[in-house]
């Protein structure tokens, strides 16, 4: 299975769970969200902007910070140490994933 090397702004919402017009918004907050534009305006994602955005995400939604308060936090840290971070806790939450089905499909054989 391969990767997508870009995605859209819908793509990245519906992954997220959040709307468009809240991505565009982190766009404008954090400086460093900065996808790419066709012509056209359509915004494409990179692999790395999806890292952000659920950086920001983490921050936002599951960390209850504040737009002010994540942008208080990120200043204070250096964003390449977060980002890493963040890689990590999403390879264990994909391999955590992957053990769950294991455990479903030994647990239905039986």
């Amino acid at each position: 299975m391969t990767e997508k090397l870009f995605f859209k702004i819908g793509d990245i919402a519906e992954m997220l769970k959040v709307t468009p017009s809240q991505l565009r918004y982190w766009e404008q907050e954090f400086n460093f969200l900065k996808p790419k534009k066709n012509d056209k305006g359509t915004r494409y994602y990179s692999q790395k902007n999806l890292v952000q955005a659920q950086l920001i995400y983490h921050l936002l939604k599951e960390k209850g910070m504040t737009v002010a308060g994540a942008k208080d936090f990120l200043e204070r840290k250096k964003r390449d140490q977060t980002l890493e971070k963040l890689e990590v806790i999403a390879t264990l939450k994909k391999t955590k994933s992957f053990l769950s089905e294991i455990r479903q499909l030994l647990d239905s054989e039986k």
